[in-house]
């Protein structure tokens, strides 16, 4: 089946959340040596020309690099402006703010988790417990950017890694309701797994954590499916929307690429398909690489299209269809993914040969 001949898109998982960072190479070696962020899938210098509408209406150049965790769970696609000095957010992110709070990280042990980061020496909190009494805990980046450890039993290949990777992400939002319309109608987190008002002590020690919050916590009835999607496995979105005062928007001001959760991203087939979708339920794609049609988007190592939606409060959610995997760089190994069946995932040890991009730090 031709990717062409989809009538319905193909969500694999969530393919990375974008961060925006000062250091590409500084960033890259910490989310290594902490989140197991090791595998380079591309890693790119050049111009960003079709984010214009977020990018000041200028091409930006920047340096970016998607690397993964074999363990399994979605990607980190870390960003660094260089040309221009990127911004930090205008105010302290507070819970319930506009955007992306946090990005959820999958791990097997919830306890041997926070005992690695706590040996780190980093700033973390306690192991506290959501409304359906599943145990978690928040850890900060040296860029302050916070991360939510959850419990997630499936591991793809196991490296002994105290986590695996992306596992959805804290999103801020003025409505729920409205929210879901894209969260769930498209996205297709249509599986509740609390919804909840009031006052949280797991978020008591979060800056703004101790205001009234609706907190949504949705999942996928259904398992993913596609090339990828033993890979990225299953995730969940956590909505929350704060009751009792007025938010700020984290990218107030700012441009796509500034510090801090930039996006969250889908790897996708049926582009067609989706951008129908997309337009129809209200939420048209404000970005797409495929004005170019049949042409691939080169992004280095790696290819394929792109495309943008915002949901209601602008929030970035990105779809990537790729055409193209660097299975080994070194081994000049690519597979091509327009000639093969969509719904099919890959191979396991085709994906586990990505170790042969493993990147390792010096002693």
């Amino acid at each position: 089946m031709a990717t062409g001949e989809l009538k319905e898109k193909i969500i694999s998982g969530i393919q990375q959340i974008g961060i925006g960072v000062g250091n590409l190479n500084e960033a890259w070696k910490w989310y290594r040596e902490h989140f197991g962020m090791d595998i380079r899938v591309f890693e790119e210098k050049a111009v960003a020309d079709l984010m214009l509408p977020y990018t000041g209406g200028q091409p930006q150049a920047r340096h970016a690099a998607l690397a993964l965790n074999l363990q399994g769970g979605g990607g980190f696609e870390i960003w660094q402006y260089t040309q221009r000095e990127p911004e930090a957010p205008k105010n302290k992110i507070r819970v319930g703010d506009l955007g992306i709070i946090a990005a959820k990280i999958k791990s097997p042990d919830v306890r041997n988790s926070h005992s690695f980061f706590k040996e780190k020496g980093l700033s973390l909190n306690g192991i506290s417990v959501d409304p359906v009494g599943e145990e978690h805990f928040f850890v900060r980046d040296p860029y302050d950017n916070l991360f939510q450890i959850v419990k997630e039993s499936t591991v793809f290949r196991d490296e002994k890694k105290p986590t695996g990777a992306t596992y959805g992400a804290w999103i801020g939002v003025s409505d729920v309701d409205r929210a879901r319309k894209l969260y769930s109608g498209i996205l297709g987190y249509d599986l509740v797994v609390y919804d909840e008002e009031g006052r949280f002590e797991d978020l008591s020690q979060l800056p703004g954590g101790d205001n009234i919050f609706r907190r949504v916590l949705l999942k996928h009835s259904k398992s993913v499916r596609g090339a990828f999607s033993r890979l990225f496995g299953p995730s969940q979105i956590e909505l929350i929307e704060v009751k009792d005062r007025k938010p700020n928007k984290i990218y107030e001001g700012r441009q796509w690429g500034d510090l801090g959760f930039i996006h969250l991203c889908y790897d996708i087939k049926g582009m067609d398909a989706l951008r129908e979708e997309c337009a129809q339920k209200g939420f048209p794609f404000t970005v797409d690489s495929t004005h170019k049609h049949d042409e691939t988007f080169d992004m280095g190592e790696a290819a394929g299209h792109f495309s943008y939606v915002e949901d209601p409060d602008g929030t970035l959610i990105e779809f990537i269809e790729s055409h193209k995997l660097p299975v080994s760089q070194k081994l000049g190994w690519y597979i091509n993914l327009k000639k093969r069946n969509p719904e099919k995932p890959l191979a396991n040890w085709i994906l586990k040969a990505m170790k042969y991009n493993r990147v390792k730090d010096k002693s």
